[in-house]
This record gives structure tokens, sequence and C-alpha cells, in this order.
């Protein structure tokens, strides 16, 4: 991908959490990733040194706020406001995995807001943009002030399936939160829908909440998709329902792999035959499954970033 020169230069840089893939977004724009480095303090606070000029640049850094979750966070405050006061141009935010954003109303009385409060912290510090993908609820994009451009995953997830040639699919929502992204991949691979229908907090273990299909599922290839695997008990306790239905086969896909705890463990010993994720998240090589396909989100972030630098339309990209 060629870039015009015209403007603000533009600069790529990448903190700790995702190295890999802001390698291949640099790699997708024909730039090279701009010099920074990140150490500690003997007490461990964050210290970051950019070691090139950023003065008047357009620059964008590339951060997926993941484990350790706070660390990364931290890192990227610091970095923003490094840059900010380097006199860049324009700070732009490339966070693929946005933390915190599971808390994103009071469900509860005397309960957070968090995905509020890491917009707040990303302003204060100096953003003006930010750019991410499958954002865990639509209405965070409203926590913001400046421009916020929420690029998805279910085409690069939908064409990997439609190369596979599957046949009776049925694409599953895990719960009923996820059946506007269930129906989303549904349209891409022309195939129906079907719930689970659960009855218990999300996340418990299996055998305390009790599990319903609704829709037709026996003898079918079955996908399961959701927005992230955490602990990974949904989707097992998922798979385990479809699997008591008589599915056929049981796939399962998501955009962030976060994969804490246990997760790991029980995504092998399930029924599920492969799950497809993107590199959102850097998965460590001991976490990576056989079972696990991970698909690479660089070119659509690569192609945003260029959009943006050259001022063009991004919304071919929202689809």
């Amino acid at each position: 991908m060629e870039l015009s020169q015209k403007g603000a230069p533009l600069k790529l840089f990448s903190l700790s959490s995702n190295r890999p893939l802001a390698e291949e977004i640099s790699s997708h724009l024909g730039i090279e990733l701009g010099k920074t480095s990140v150490s500690r303090f003997s007490d461990g606070e964050i210290m970051i040194s950019i070691e090139e000029s950023v003065r008047g640049c357009e620059v964008f850094v590339v951060q997926s706020t993941t484990d350790p979750v706070n660390e990364t966070i931290m890192e990227l405050l610091i970095m923003i406001d490094a840059l900010k006061r380097a006199s860049a141009k324009e700070i732009n935010v490339v966070m693929p995995y946005y933390s915190y954003s599971r808390q994103d109303r009071k469900a509860r009385p005397r309960e957070p807001i968090t995905a509020k409060l890491i917009a707040n912290l990303i302003q204060k510090a100096g953003a003006t943009r930010l750019i991410s993908i499958d954002l865990h609820a639509p209405q965070i994009q409203g926590f913001f002030n400046i421009p916020v451009d929420t690029l998805q995953s279910i085409p690069i997830i939908g064409d990997y399936f439609k190369e596979k040639h599957l046949e009776d699919v049925v694409v599953i929502a895990p719960d009923h939160s996820s059946v506007t992204r269930a129906r989303q991949l549904a349209d891409s691979l022309k195939a129906p829908i079907a719930i689970v229908d659960r009855r218990g907090p999300r996340d418990q273990e299996h055998g305390t909440s009790i599990s319903n299909i609704i829709g037709e599922v026996q003898g079918k290839t079955t996908i399961i998709i959701d927005d992230i695997i955490d602990t990974g008990r949904r989707v097992t306790g998922a798979a385990r329902t479809l699997d008591e239905h008589g599915a056929k086969q049981i796939y399962a896909c998501c955009t962030h792999p976060v994969l804490s705890g246990l997760s790991i463990d029980l995504l092998e010993k399930s029924a599920i035959k492969e799950v497809v994720v993107t590199n959102t998240i850097f998965i460590p090589e001991e976490k990576r499954l056989s079972k696990i396909t991970q698909l690479s989100v660089a070119s659509l972030l690569g192609q945003a970033i260029s959009r943006i630098y050259e001022n063009e339309s991004v919304s071919t990209l929202f689809t």
C-alpha cells in the first residue's frame, strides 16, 4: 500500500501488548514502526522513551489492553502523554481490544461504569481518535467526545468459514445478548440461527444453570459466535448443550481470545472441533491449542489507518 506524503508525516508505534500485529500493520502500510522503548523503574513504574521526532506528525499507536490489563492501560496513557508533550499533531489510538468494556452501564446499585472511565482517561491523556474492533457494547462509542471508528471482524470470520464449504450450517448465539452478532454471521453465510436459552449467571459452571436450544440443531454443523472468549465456560457450556441436542459438528469463533484461567483446558476437552479467533490479542505459545485458528485483522486496521491518514471515508470498512 502506498501512502501519499501530503500534510503531516505518518508515524506508527507499537507498545508491548501485541507487537506482531503492529509489525503486520506496518508491513501492510509499507512503513517502519517508530522507535520507542518501554522499561520499568525499580519499583515497577513504567517509563516510555520515544526515540525519534514526532513533532507535527499524525501518529498511530497500536496497543490492545490485555493481560496484564492494568499495565497495558498505563503504558498507553503514558505514551499518549509523551506524544502530546512532544507536539504530535494527531494521536490516534489503535486499540483492537478495548478492556474494561463489560461494565458499560449500571446493572446494579453502586456499580462503576468502567467502559466510560477508560474513555475519560484516554481522552484526558490527549488522544484525538480511537480505532477499535468489535466493541463489547455499541454505546461505548458515545462515551467519547472524539471520533471513534469501530471495525468489524465478522466479514473476516465469515470468509474463513465460506472457504470451508460446510454443509447444513446453523449459527449459534450462546445467549440472548449475542443474537445480533449471530445474525450478522448467519447473513454472511446465508444460514439460519439458533439460540442457547440459558438460565443462570453468565460464565457459571455447567450444572448450576439450565440450557435449552431455541431452533433446530440436530444433525447440523453449528458455529457458536461470541465477541470474547474469556474463561471459556460460556462457549464450552453452549457446545455441551449442542452436543446433547444432536449437533453433527461444533465450531466456535470470537473476535477477542482473552483465554484466561482454565479456558485452554476447557476448550481442549470440549466437543468443539475448531476455535476460530482473530489476532486482536496476542496468544502466547503455551495457549496455542491445535484446535485454535487465528485470523489476522492487520489488513483491516491497515486500511483504516490509510483511509484516516488520507482523509478518505472509513465507512466501507464497517461492513
